[in-house]
């Protein structure tokens, strides 16, 4: 197990390549502005089914 965790931060340390700070901060704010528009979405196609089936079931009880 300490073997495992020595290999495992010799690798992260030496073979892995960051990303720069400035980099990782305009890739958050695009996956950000995405996760916001991709919610408002789902949010809106909700809105429109749940009053659809509503209408559906006034529909059906008239």
């Amino acid at each position: 197990m300490i073997n495992y965790i020595k290999e495992s931060y010799n690798e992260l340390k030496n073979h892995v390549t960051w990303t720069d700070w400035s980099e990782a901060q305009r890739l958050t704010v695009v996956v950000a502005v995405f996760s916001i528009i991709l919610s408002l979405i789902v949010w809106g196609v909700d809105t429109v089914f749940s009053k659809l089936v509503r209408e559906y079931f006034v529909w059906i009880k008239s």
